[in-house]
């Protein structure tokens, strides 16, 4: 990986920083993002009181060129990366080239990241927001049928076959990289690693979405040889996951849970090699198995 981007600047109101709880600002870290709740504890008959870290969820907006575009519930860290990926695996900008520019804004009542993307792009995302206006179908993305709802996927750059024993080691070493997860319980992770099984990054969110987004931000960041590696996710690999990927440019997806059979349908379309349940000790190729050596 070659040096970081630097994309990012930082605006925050004093007097709306004063009105933030602590629970609303942004963290260095995943191991950062949690709330200390004291709570009762039930365990073998006995009743306990003790501090209990929970993890962080707030609301924030992504904002492009001065039109809000989406509010979701994420973990208040890599925000950067976040609005990155986002911009990137939902098909809003094409490259890293068209995301100019981003400021902070720590509200009350959340995190405003207010995005500059090129005037291309903007005038395509008003144009794709003007078709939603008013529809009422299915519910997803305002879509009325199945052809509007799923989006077709890029075919992606063939992968570079991984080994069995690498699959192995960067699953068997995934609980232990996640920080967040095991102060709370509660966050998905997306990490990156090389083919030598050596992680090379990771990162947590309480959404599973959230932390794909996160990665892939902070891959296209760090100008990342995304044939030189594979991603693992701690959820299942369901039809969103799929489409995120082939945008950013991931070939290969590696999932601990189960995927979907749409997924499965799109990552066969868009040549992604896509395993599951994978776990110590097995996993299940869907695609590409001529990927894995």
């Amino acid at each position: 990986m070659s040096g970081h981007r630097s994309i990012k600047k930082s605006a925050t109101d004093d007097n709306q920083q004063q009105a933030v709880m602590s629970s609303k600002k942004t963290h260095e870290t995943a191991a950062d993002c949690h709330e200390m709740f004291s709570v009762d504890k039930w365990q073998q008959g006995e009743i306990s009181t003790v501090e209990e870290k929970v993890a962080l969820e707030i609301p924030v907006a992504l904002v492009y060129n001065g039109i809000s575009h989406v509010v979701m519930m994420a973990t208040p860290h890599n925000l950067e990366e976040l609005a990155v990926g986002f911009s990137l695996s939902e098909g809003i900008i094409d490259s890293i080239d068209q995301f100019y520019a981003m400021d902070t804004i720590v509200k009350a009542e959340g995190i405003e990241l207010n995005i500059e993307i090129s005037t291309e792009k903007f005038v395509q995302l008003k144009h794709w927001r003007r078709n939603q206006t008013g529809r009422t179908g299915c519910g997803l993305c305002g879509a009325e049928s199945l052809q509007q709802a799923i989006r077709p996927v890029p075919q992606v750059s063939p992968a570079t076959p991984v080994s069995a024993d690498v699959l192995q080691r960067a699953i068997k070493s995934l609980s232990d990289q996640q920080l967040l997860q095991q102060q709370t319980g509660a966050s998905h992770c997306a990490a990156w690693y090389d083919h030598d099984a050596k992680i090379l990054m990771l990162r947590e969110d309480v959404g599973r979405h959230n932390a794909l987004d996160k990665l892939i931000g902070g891959l296209h960041l760090q100008d990342a040889e995304l044939q030189d590696g594979f991603a693992v996710i701690s959820s299942r690999a369901s039809y969103e996951m799929i489409v995120k990927s082939c945008h950013a440019g991931i070939s290969y997806l590696v999932a601990v849970s189960a995927p979907t059979a749409l997924a499965i349908k799109l990552a066969k379309e868009a040549k992604l090699t896509l395993v599951g349940f994978a776990r110590p000790g097995r996993f299940v190729t869907y695609c590409q198995p001529n990927t894995i050596d």
